[in-house]
């Protein structure tokens, strides 16, 4: 039974343990690209080395996410939580020590997994623990320090590059871990979707009622996601392999909705397509979060390269985005809830479209009182506008008890159009594998990139104004109220109890 209270002494240790291990995965996602181009100076990497210190991590997050929080709905919530921290730790160890590129790509992949154990499994702990009177708050409180984390990433990732160095980076995953498992092991009750508490988890996709995964199904979307990954960033350097590895990624991604539409209990079951209003904001969702994905990769290493910041100036360059969303995301959602999601999720693509395209006039002499921060403040207000209103629409297109399932995929949706769009970028924007050493040649292809992601943000508001509707009275509102990572959308439970 659910029953500590946020008060308590046990109910402050497991909300300061679920705030450590959901800190660990959103610092390191904020951070990497703010070290990139000290970690390719360093390891004597091509562009396509770092776009997959980025893809490497994304692809088996986004891939194994849902399959992750089911594993702790059977063996156990707590369990799996912490061989999340401790397998995230230790592949961030082996990140930290990487003695080439090669190690690192793959330690980062590794790191994907251990996220994808992690991530569902602190908001799982919340609502699997405390009394249902204060497990709201206690979610609040959840995503609001989880914002502040995702806020104090770039500053702390850019004075780590410019100070003790890139790997520590890493290396800052390890204690963290080490205070976060025992504390979990010492304080958090064991959970799971037999003993009836916090039914639903936080992703109710991947496991059927008799208990059976679809490790297929995860291991096709993974795999597809994998190898169209591979086929885009290696496409520039004109690669044998690349046309055979894009026909086996499709392939790929063809068996997986073969494998869904056919299992008994598939990870992503069809039928919630269904909805008409699920499918289209998961199509915006898609338009709005490869932009993202792709300027937060870009912007990080064009300050640094063209504009000649530091690590850590660039870091801080863009912290209004997060700052905004975090102060403002709540109100944002209220409003939405008054006037329906339709008009903010119009308007705030084009926000975003316009500072994307206000970061056109960053260049070699930029300024960032009268250049960079008129973007950023505009881009952070675009998501401020959209992020919110997307989540709630998510939620209420779907009966209550799949809301945790459609939470999930939104949530690997959202990841996979950012991978996707750091692969593609260079490839349509004609970034050449050493772009990122040449001031005037990066410079040029982020011009280009930024006017590919405005587009892809106004089709993104198109669709938004033609297929998204008032949701109906009654339906799921989101627990997560108070938003600040940048590069997904909050991940929300299932039913409450």
């Amino acid at each position: 039974m659910s029953d500590v209270r946020l008060a308590s002494p046990q109910g402050r240790w497991i909300l300061l343990t679920t705030v450590l291990g959901s800190s660990m995965a959103l610092l390191d996602s904020t951070v990497v690209n703010v070290a990139l181009p000290r970690i390719g100076r360093d390891l004597d990497a091509d562009l396509a080395t770092l776009q997959w210190t980025v893809n490497a991590y994304m692809v088996t997050l986004a891939g194994l996410i849902l399959l992750g929080g089911s594993l702790g709905d059977r063996y156990g919530r707590r369990k799996v939580f912490v061989i999340g921290v401790v397998w995230f730790a230790a592949a961030s160890l082996l990140c930290g020590l990487a003695p080439n590129a090669g190690v690192l790509v793959a330690a980062r992949a590794l790191q994907g997994a251990g996220g994808a154990l992690l991530t569902p499994g602190s908001l799982a702990l919340i609502q699997a623990s405390f009394h249902p009177d204060d497990r709201g708050r206690a979610v609040g409180l959840w995503s609001g320090f989880g914002g502040i984390g995702a806020a104090v990433g770039p500053f702390l990732g850019g004075w780590l590059v410019d100070g003790p160095g890139w790997r520590w980076v890493f290396l800052l995953n390890v204690p963290l871990a080490l205070l976060c498992a025992p504390i979990a092991v010492r304080h958090v009750p064991e959970s799971d979707a037999r003993s009836g508490a916090g039914e639903g988890g936080a992703l109710d996709g991947g496991r059927a009622p008799h208990g059976h995964f679809d490790v297929l199904g995860a291991a096709l979307g993974a795999l597809a996601l994998a190898l169209v990954t591979y086929a885009l960033i290696e496409a520039p350097g004109g690669s044998p392999y690349v046309a055979p590895v894009a026909v086996a990624g499709v392939a790929a991604g063809v068996a997986f909705v073969v494998v869904e539409r056919r299992r008994p209990d598939p990870m992503m079951p069809p039928d919630i397509f269904a909805s008409r209003q699920f499918t289209a904001v998961n199509l915006v969702t898609l338009c709005v979060y490869a932009a993202f994905g792709g300027f937060f990769f870009l912007a990080a290493v064009h300050l640094q390269v063209v504009a000649g910041y530091s690590a850590l100036g660039a870091g801080t360059a863009l912290l209004p985005t997060t700052v905004l969303m975090l102060l403002l995301s709540a109100r944002s959602g209220e409003l939405a809830e008054r006037i329906g999601p339709r008009l903010p999720l119009t308007v705030g693509p084009l926000l975003c479209a316009a500072g994307m395209l206000l970061m056109l006039r960053v260049g070699e002499d930029a300024r960032y009182l009268t250049d960079v921060l008129p973007a950023v403040l505009v881009l952070g207000l675009g998501m401020v506008s959209l992020v919110a209103p997307l989540t709630a629409t998510v939620l209420a297109s779907v009966d209550v008890s799949r809301a945790g399932l459609a939470s999930g995929i939104n949530n690997a949706a959202a990841r996979a159009a950012g991978l996707v769009a750091v692969a593609a970028l260079p490839l349509v924007t004609g970034m050449g594998p050493e772009a990122y050493r040449s001031a005037p040649a990066f410079d040029h292809a982020f011009h280009r990139a930024m006017v590919v992601c405005a587009g892809v943000l106004v089709v993104g508001a198109g669709l938004a104004w033609a297929t998204v509707r008032r949701p109906v009275p009654g339906c799921r509102k989101p627990e997560c109220r108070r938003h600040g990572s940048v590069l997904a959308p909050p991940l929300e439970g299932g039913r409450r109890g």
